[in-house]
């Protein structure tokens, strides 16, 4: 399976400041924000990403990340003209998938909880259908919402209710078979005038191949698309690495814990880094 990150776009700017820097540029607490959703990506397994952004934002990204090589990976860049809606994500993406499944992650989503690795394995093994996931929020009217009976099987999906059946969000994660980019092509330009990540979904729920796991409790989902989200994500991030000194999504740390580069690799890689605490904690780890 192979990755997605779908980042930048007109909902990018914040601030005057975000004219001139991409938000998913922008750091959070510690690390661009970009970091976070390449970490799960990389958890799940995946070691070929493409990075859709703007035209203005890409070289940003493609400057930050590179090759992917230096992480055992391989990264491709595309530009997004206009923001269709999150599912034209696997149009333009059809070539990189070249006939795979796909895991498509926006690019300033968080996440954090135990067994998120687990969790993560189990939906990119997926052979046939689609994988989501539900988080219980207080207010889901600004997210797609997925409504239960009462077995907790699957029995709507809807974009942005203005009166909601549940409480259950679906993140911006969502893991597809090797027929995604065959149904996002299929699809019609909802009422918004965008392709909706919703409507994708739809099928796979009609063809009876729609698997949601919900998030408990102690799991943690940030979305960062407005200031407040923002500063509460860099602010949770500080609190748990001060206070348990593992670092959240530290993108050399996961490339050597999955095997995918050395030792000798992950200190020459926190090396480049030593006069920041980043670069000091990659070097610490083999230790």
């Amino acid at each position: 399976m192979k990755g997605i990150i779908l980042a930048g776009g007109s909902a990018t700017r914040l601030f005057p400041l975000s004219k001139a820097i991409s938000k998913q540029i922008m750091p959070v607490y510690d690390k661009p924000m970009i970091y976070y959703p390449l970490s799960t990506l990389m958890l799940a397994g995946i070691r070929e990403v493409l990075v859709i952004s703007t035209p203005r934002d890409l070289p940003m990204f493609r400057e930050l990340l590179g090759s992917g090589e230096s992480l055992g990976m391989r990264f491709e860049y595309k530009v997004q003209e206009v923001p269709n809606g999150l599912a034209q994500a696997f149009v333009l993406g059809a070539d990189f998938l070249g006939g795979e499944g796909g895991c498509l992650i926006l690019g300033d989503n968080l996440f954090y909880g135990q067994n998120f690795s687990t969790m993560l394995r189990r939906a990119s093994d997926i052979e046939r259908g689609a994988c989501i996931f539900g988080y219980f929020v207080r207010d889901p009217r600004a997210y797609g919402v997925v409504e239960f009976d009462a077995e907790g099987k699957v029995i709507s999906l809807e974009e942005k209710p203005s009166e909601p059946k549940s409480n259950f969000a679906v993140p911006g994660l969502y893991f597809y078979d090797n027929t995604v980019v065959e149904k996002a092509k299929s699809l019609k330009p909802s009422a918004r005038g965008e392709y909706e990540i919703t409507d994708l979904n739809k099928i796979y729920l009609t063809e009876g191949t729609l698997k949601v796991e919900t998030f408990g409790r102690g799991f943690t989902w940030l979305d960062t698309g407005n200031c407040n989200s923002l500063l509460d994500a860099s602010n949770f991030v500080s609190t748990i690495q001060n206070r348990q000194g593992f670092y959240i999504s530290c993108i050399e740390e996961i490339a050597w814990r999955n095997g995918w580069i050395s030792d000798s690799q992950l200190y020459d890689l926190g090396k480049n880094l030593d006069k920041t605490e980043y670069g000091q904690y990659i070097m610490s780890l083999k230790k």
